[in-house]
């Protein structure tokens, strides 16, 4: 986690808590977003539906839909048909942009992911940015859980538990953009 993370870039630090890995954290997202919001400023925080929590200085778009569990960072954004499923956790100054989906996510703080997206089952980190289109597949194409091969070392398999599992990105990662060009 610490390899990956810097966790003063998140409201969700205490989630990491005695955590060896960060996909630890995933099944987890939605309890601790119900501790969290139950205990946020309400000077700072408007609760606007069961489980939803949303910084005042936040910009939802009115055509966006959010499902709680989950919390909207300070200047966060949150643009025109974005989908928010629930479970996740925007980031301050965070944006989550036109027609994408958001589902059992830590986005930490100023992270982009503005348009076109899905992000599932995924932690992406301070700073870390996902080009328009980019996909974080959450369930493999054969439904086994999701093993993680460690390439520092020894390239040890190592277990999660998991069968959703999208993607781990660290602070200041930037995923490119998916083009599909068409000729005539």
């Amino acid at each position: 986690i610490q390899d990956l993370y810097d966790l003063n870039e998140t409201i969700a630090a205490e989630l990491f808590d005695g955590l060896t890995y960060p996909w630890e954290a995933l099944p987890k997202i939605g309890e601790f977003i119900k501790k969290l919001g139950a205990a946020l400023d309400p000077e700072e925080y408007d609760k606007v539906g069961e489980d939803v929590w949303i910084a005042k200085s936040a910009n939802v778009f009115p055509s966006a839909y959010i499902h709680g569990p989950a919390i909207i960072g300070k200047e966060a954004e949150v643009r025109h048909c974005a989908f928010i499923r629930g479970s996740a956790i925007i980031g301050k100054g965070s944006v989550v942009g036109n027609s994408t989906e958001i589902k059992n996510d830590i986005i930490f703080n100023t992270v982009q992911v503005p348009h076109y997206n899905y992000v599932g089952d995924s932690i992406l980190g301070y700073k870390s940015h996902m080009g328009a289109g980019s996909i974080t597949s959450n369930v493999k194409s054969d439904k086994t859980l999701v093993v993680v091969k460690d390439s520092r070392d020894s390239g040890e398999e190592i277990e999660t538990g998991l069968k959703k599992f999208g993607a781990m990105l660290g602070d200041h990662v930037e995923v490119g953009l998916s083009l599909i060009h068409i000729s005539e």
